[in-house]
């Protein structure tokens, strides 16, 4: 294992060698959330580059199918304390107990997790405003993650139940990271700006993550033993969680996986409210929220038009072509006015082609 360097000395300014590796670390573990921060600005590219980092130990740790659950939970809770100003529990002792669970070929997620420290160290020097911003979601997220196993640890993965139980799993993943996101943008906004983006911000982040979890399902299962796909939902059709990928249930399956589609595109006006209300200083640029926004309605039509591909290995997304169309296109800026016209485009055909 590679080593970490030594805690730096807090100074409100990390090292521009840490911030390089944390955002050489990104474009390794999120090939979305890359797109953003590369289109952000300075100084919001760097507090939304190892905000995120700081989700990515977690998110890691949690998705571990090699973990047994009791010693998931006490991870992730160990990291919870570490996030804590007011717990003594240090970063070395958390990558102490975690070391042993990194897997040798564990690819760049377990990468960041070996360089816990110098993520979380990195984020020490970070100005106050920042660090205000950013530790309350992270450990919101951290704690809910934790919750989550803990109720399934009977079952080595989860089986998520109902709608509102999706929802409320969909908020600790994903809609605190649209709090931490807002938190950062909103120290430029006025205060109906604020109040817009607060208002806004859950939707936008349910929909990032709805979409994940109609397009991933059979990676879901296979590989990490998680369904999200409500058990209530899958019982209306006939299927039992633990046999959604058997062939003979394919096709009521999909059905599922396009209610999941469109429960998800519900959020999508909401969504659009929210990158309408956005402000753009301190480095922060509308594009870099708008790609991926466009890439999930893109995404969105795709599942729609074949839900059944949720059920093969290699899921559903968008092509390269029509991202690179995208970034290429609008990487320039985009004004608030074009995004009901792209959003409309988008979701009746492949952007490079419309």
């Amino acid at each position: 294992m590679d080593s970490h360097p030594p805690t730096p000395a807090s100074s409100d300014q990390p090292t521009r060698a840490d911030l390089d590796w944390c955002h050489e670390a990104v474009q390794g573990v999120s090939r979305t959330f890359a797109i953003t921060i590369d289109l952000l600005e300075e100084p919001m590219a760097d507090a939304i580059c190892v905000g995120y980092l700081l989700c990515r130990v977690a998110d890691t740790i949690e998705d571990a199918g090699h973990i047994p659950p009791d010693e998931q939970t006490r991870l992730l809770q160990q990291y919870n304390d570490v996030l804590d100003p007011d717990e003594p529990t240090t970063v070395d002792e958390f990558h102490a107990s975690a070391e042993q669970w990194i897997p040798d070929d564990g690819g760049d997620d377990w990468a960041v997790v070996e360089h816990a420290p110098r993520v979380v160290d990195t984020f020490a020097t970070c100005p106050e405003s920042v660090r205000q911003a950013v530790r309350p979601p992270v450990r919101e997220l951290v704690g809910g993650m934790a919750m989550f196993v803990e109720r399934y640890d009977d079952t080595g993965g989860l089986r998520i139940r109902t709608l509102p139980e999706l929802e409320e799993y969909c908020y600790y993943v994903a809609g605190t990271v649209g709090e931490l996101i807002t938190n950062l943008v909103c120290r430029g906004a006025d205060d109906d700006q604020a109040d817009r983006l607060r208002e806004n911000s859950e939707s936008f982040a349910l929909l990032l993550q709805l979409v994940n979890v109609s397009k991933d399902v059979y990676v879901d299962y296979h590989d990490e033993n998680n369904v999200y796909l409500p058990a209530a939902w899958l019982d209306d059709e006939g299927v039992p969680q633990d046999a959604l990928c058997d062939p003979e249930h394919h096709d009521d399956v999909a059905d599922v996986v396009a209610r999941t589609a469109e429960h998800a595109d519900g959020f999508a006006d909401d969504a659009q409210t929210y990158l309408e209300s956005m402000p753009q200083t301190q480095g922060n640029r509308l594009v870099a929220w708008t790609i991926p926004y466009l890439l999930a309605v893109g995404t969105l039509r795709e599942v729609k038009k074949r839900p059944e591909d949720a059920l093969r290995r290699a899921g559903i997304k968008v092509s390269r072509e029509e991202v690179h169309a995208l970034i290429a296109s609008l990487s320039g800026g985009v004004d608030r006015d074009m995004l009901g016209e792209l959003r409309r485009t988008i979701a009746e055909r492949p952007f490079h082609r419309a």
